[in-house]
């Protein structure tokens, strides 16, 4: 079984920053495209950022500019770097293979990041 485990969230003021990391128990980085994710209370689960194993990045419109994702293939870690950060990006954000249900749509506990004065 593949875990993925998401770090790096706390409590940030606006316009702040954090680091999000992602350890993955395997070695599939090389292949699949790796995504973040995340759920703000009393809302679904939504796409932030992808990172292909060529390279090729996406965002989410909200998140362009001030979000990029990229990873250290070698050691397995997927990494979210948030800078100008805004109330809204209050939520548990979560890594996972793209699509999910490669994993057979199974996501960790997340990492909670608030955003708030």
């Amino acid at each position: 079984q593949v875990l993925l485990v998401e770090s790096g969230g706390g409590l940030v003021q606006p316009g702040g920053s954090l680091r999000l990391s992602c350890a993955a128990s395997g070695t599939f980085f090389r292949i699949f495209t790796m995504g973040w994710y995340r759920q703000a209370p009393g809302k679904q689960r939504e796409f932030v950022a992808s990172i292909t194993r060529g390279g090729n990045t996406d965002y989410a419109d909200s998140v362009k500019g001030r979000f990029s994702i990229s990873r250290d293939i070698a050691e397995n870690i997927l990494y979210l770097e948030m800078i100008s950060l805004k109330p809204e990006d209050t939520a548990v954000y979560y890594c996972n293979v793209i699509p999910p249900g490669l994993r057979g749509d199974e996501w960790g506990q997340g990492t909670r990041v608030t955003v708030s004065s």
